[in-house]
């Protein structure tokens, strides 16, 4: 009888618990591979499109994360210093009959969370932290921190924008520090005085932008996250802390609402918006790469986790179309259904011009990853 083909999965990010998800389900021999010791419900918010909820629904989880998440009726944008809409994105209702799934936000934390239930324990490995890898031809052998070793046929490279597997098919390189941080907080509704809030709302004005929404359902807990221009960051610094002072220096003379935001939030963080360019390839023999450790990009479309979690979903569409004994064919065939458009978010990712006009979303919201039709490699 023929072995299995094994799978190794690095990072057990949204990226890399859509793949061990939905490659357990299709019948893969599956290994997910995480740096931490354990997951926490540590701090922001995400959206999740409609593009995104018909992949939790093969995973089994769409009717759940409708029960925790928000259902904002509109994305606005509001100008920064009057609240003047900008634009209004009709969400709610509307995303669920044109697009066939419904748009939410949610914490970060509970969204991983329910993905992470999908996956078996027995295929979750913690405390891996990928030290060296190596394509044997054959095989490929990782190499983990704590001195442990596993041999797998294919690894996919879900580590994140400082990936290891990247820099074993790109060679060493450090992101591109863009000149802005996201400054991010998450409390509770009801510590906000004399204001409320749109569901969805980015603020804008000048070089510089406030995202805004909630996290749950009972829209008790609220996040804000920044776009600011910022100082050369210091890359050996994932994030630092922030304050309550240096949110009013950046957004002073904002509007009464934004400013009622940063006076609630009381515990604020600072992130670098880092980048790359885009690779000149995805794979290589037996390694790929999906989401930041292949396409990092700036928050600004509040899809760059989408595109991790349909990079997963394509990939396994492509090795069950192949067999995963035709690995090659499978990862021409995943680059091929994802460059271009994961290239595109990325550059209107760049621009910061998302949604802030009333434009037609529908090339994002309405991608269906299992329905597209499949374009062989150029």
């Amino acid at each position: 009888m023929q072995r299995k083909t094994r799978i190794a999965i690095i990072g057990a990010g949204l990226g890399g618990a859509t793949a061990a998800s939905l490659m357990h389900k299709a019948g893969f021999d599956v290994r997910l591979y995480e740096r931490a010791d354990r997951f926490e419900r540590i701090g922001a918010g995400i959206h999740v499109g409609p593009n995104v909820m018909k992949i939790m629904r093969r995973m089994g989880i769409e009717d759940e994360l409708n029960r925790q998440g928000a259902h904002p009726d509109y994305w606005y944008s509001r100008d920064g210093m009057t609240a003047e809409i900008m634009s209004q994105i009709p969400l709610g209702d509307y995303a669920v009959s044109h697009y066939g799934a419904s748009y939410l936000t949610v914490h970060r934390g509970d969204f991983h969370a329910l993905m992470m239930q999908t996956i078996p324990p027995g295929i979750v490995a913690f405390g891996k932290s990928l030290d060296k890898v190596e394509d044997r031809g054959d095989d490929v052998l990782l190499s983990f921190a704590d001195g442990s070793t596993e041999v797998a046929d294919i690894v996919i490279g879900g580590d994140g924008i400082n990936s290891k597997l990247r820099e074993t098919l790109m060679g060493p390189e450090l992101p591109k520090d863009t000149g802005y941080v996201g400054h991010r907080a998450v409390f509770p509704t009801s510590r906000i005085k004399n204001f409320s809030h749109d569901m969805c709302c980015k603020w804008w004005s000048g070089d510089r932008h406030m995202m805004v929404y909630f996290v749950t359902s009972r829209q008790d807990e609220i996040y804000y996250v920044t776009g600011v221009p910022h100082a050369p960051w210091d890359m050996t610094r994932s994030w630092v802390p922030s304050s309550q002072d240096e949110m009013r220096e950046a957004f002073a003379g904002w509007h009464p609402a934004v400013q009622a935001l940063i006076e609630a939030g009381d515990t604020v963080t600072k992130w670098p918006l880092l980048e790359r360019d885009p690779l000149p390839l995805w794979s290589k023999g037996r390694l790929v790469l999906l989401g930041d450790a292949c396409h990092p990009m700036k928050p600004h479309m509040a899809q760059g986790a989408a595109m991790a979690i349909e990079d997963a979903a394509m990939l396994t569409r492509c090795l069950e179309l192949t067999g995963t004994d035709r690995h090659p064919a499978a990862f021409a065939l995943y680059e091929a259904n994802r460059s271009e458009r994961a290239g595109r978010v990325q550059l209107v990712s760049h621009n910061n011009t998302w949604l802030r006009t009333n434009e037609n979303p529908d090339w994002c919201f309405g991608y269906d990853v299992f329905e597209v039709p499949l374009v062989e490699k150029a």
